[in-house]
């Protein structure tokens, strides 16, 4: 085994064996309270054979679809928004609102324990971006011009998220 191999073999082990704590919900966005699950570690490859290029893009590597072109910016159904990658619930379609930016905008997550926030200075701009908790893939970024109440833009790339109906699993 190269080097290489083994040591991504290595960090892969060692993170796989992080437990992270999540808040789980139901098909019809009913918490059912914090559980704790292993963190969700893959390889490149891996992440790319079970994602499109653009979404292995944007959650692998903080990439950012082009506005108005990805799923979900302009759905208005009933339902969760989850991780692509993992599966994890992130956003309920309540909190879901218009920005007019064209891309998914949410006022709040379905719960903060299932995201984590990070200062993001790339491209000379001070933002805070927007990951899942669960696999560390690449969501967005966060904003502070969105509406009550919170008074936040969650601006989310449509292409990190699956839309499931509420009530469907």
């Amino acid at each position: 085994m190269s080097g290489a191999v083994f040591l991504a073999f290595a960090r892969k082990a060692l993170a796989a064996a992080e437990m992270v704590e999540i808040e789980t919900f139901d098909p019809n966005g009913r918490s059912l309270g914090l559980s704790r699950l292993e963190k969700i570690v893959k390889t490149d490859a891996e992440w790319r054979a079970q994602l499109s290029p653009l979404a292995f893009d944007v959650t692998r590597k903080d990439g950012t679809e082009r506005a108005f072109t990805g799923p979900n910016w302009d759905n208005h159904a009933d339902g969760l928004y989850r991780c692509v990658c993992c599966d994890t619930a992130l956003f309920d379609s309540k909190t879901k609102f218009e920005s007019g930016t064209g891309w998914p905008s949410f006022f709040a997550p379905i719960s903060k324990a299932n995201v984590v926030e990070s200062a993001d200075m790339s491209f000379g701009m001070r933002r805070v971006a927007v990951s899942c908790k669960r696999c560390d893939a690449h969501l967005g970024h966060v904003f502070t011009d969105g509406p009550k109440p919170t008074g936040l833009r969650y601006c989310m790339n449509g292409v990190a998220l699956r839309f499931v109906g509420r009530g469907q699993a």
